[in-house]
């Protein structure tokens, strides 16, 4: 992995992560629907883990998922299954397809059985609002991943 690669994973982490929030804590509640609370989350998992939760460790890990982990997630397991089982299947599919798992893994695997919450947070407004943010956030990362070579190559032609 190159210095570029790293660069382009971590900056579309962090834009995938500004639209997930700017959605989920922002927009959503803005236009009357439930909002989301990935900190509070986060804050819950590892208090049901360790014990206790130090402040501020819950935005920790939701940065830090937001910007390495799930990009990383997608980069090295989502877009490789994808290529290697159908190759001429949209980067755009793949991502949703992404998004609709990490929104799985959130509220169930962590929410559920880690956090002790209903399934899918009992499938609330709030459900379908992480739906829609886990779509947008996958979206938006493997938009900036995606395109970035296609951007370079035009501004090289440019040149």
């Amino acid at each position: 992995m190159t210095r570029t690669n790293i660069w382009t994973i971590l900056t579309a982490g962090a834009l995938a992560t500004l639209a997930f929030d700017l959605f989920g804590q922002g927009l959503a509640p803005l236009a009357g629907f439930a909002k989301l609370a990935p900190v509070g989350l986060a804050q819950a998992t590892i208090k049901t883990v360790f014990g206790a939760a130090p402040k501020g460790i819950g935005d920790i890990v939701h940065i830090v998922n937001g910007l390495l982990i799930y990009s990383l997630g997608y980069v090295l397991v989502a877009r490789p299954i994808q290529q290697k089982i159908l190759p001429s299947l949209p980067w755009l599919v793949t991502a949703v397809v992404y998004g609709i798992g990490l929104w799985i893994f959130a509220l169930y695997g962590v929410a559920h059985l880690i956090a002790g919450n209903k399934p899918f947070l009992g499938w609330t407004g709030i459900t379908w609002v992480a739906l829609w943010g886990h779509i947008l956030y996958a979206v938006v990362l493997a938009a900036v991943i995606e395109l970035k070579p296609r951007a370079q190559s035009m501004g090289t032609a440019a040149a």
